[in-house]
């Protein structure tokens, strides 16, 4: 398992998406790089990101940072949607530098590289958001209107997900062209 830290603007919609993808295990919402360990007082610095812990035999840092393209404007500076501010920023961190090179590779490998605002810079502090921020959307769907993900963005996955669980529950109880009796 290995983990990085997800900045895409708002982190419910973040933490929503990236829970559903393929090879990422878990995730939890939080602040990179600010300059406190305290979520009160004023504004330290951060990025609002979503800690990302992923099976590296499943997914990959480029394939991470080809999700997050689905879901940001990689040109915006300090905005996504309608949430301005530098804490809406976008950007990968990591504590480990193979992470950071895949990264910055990713993005150099794109046409449009010089115009990408978005940040590739080691991990040098990380504070956990409140629980009230932890899976919102999970918890409170009906919050979706305010994220700046489209909904058939944000749950595309979950999509898929529901329909491999539903297609390996039906071969579960079904064997070739008949149903097996389990009463």
């Amino acid at each position: 398992m290995e983990t990085v830290y997800i900045a895409g603007g708002c982190l419910w919609g973040v933490q929503h998406f990236f829970d559903s993808l393929p090879g990422v295990i878990m995730t939890e919402a939080g602040r990179a790089n600010g300059k406190s360990n305290f979520l009160d007082g004023p504004y330290d610095g951060y990025a609002e990101c979503v800690k990302v812990i992923f099976d590296d035999k499943i997914t990959t840092i480029s394939a991470l940072m080809e999700h997050l393209f689905e879901i940001i404007d990689p040109y915006s500076i300090d905005k996504q949607g309608v949430d301005v501010g530098k804490k809406y920023r976008t950007g990968i961190y990591s504590t480990a530098p193979k992470h950071l090179d895949e990264a910055k590779a990713f993005i150099n490998s794109r046409e449009d590289r010089d115009k990408i605002a978005v940040e590739v810079l080691p991990l040098t502090n990380y504070v956990r958001s409140a629980d009230e921020h932890q899976h919102h959307l999970e918890r409170f769907p009906e919050d979706g209107y305010l994220c700046h993900i489209p909904d058939s963005v944000l749950n595309k996955f979950r999509t898929l997900r529901n329909l491999i669980v539903t297609y390996k529950f039906v071969n579960i109880f079904h064997n070739g062209s008949k149903f097996i009796n389990i009463s």
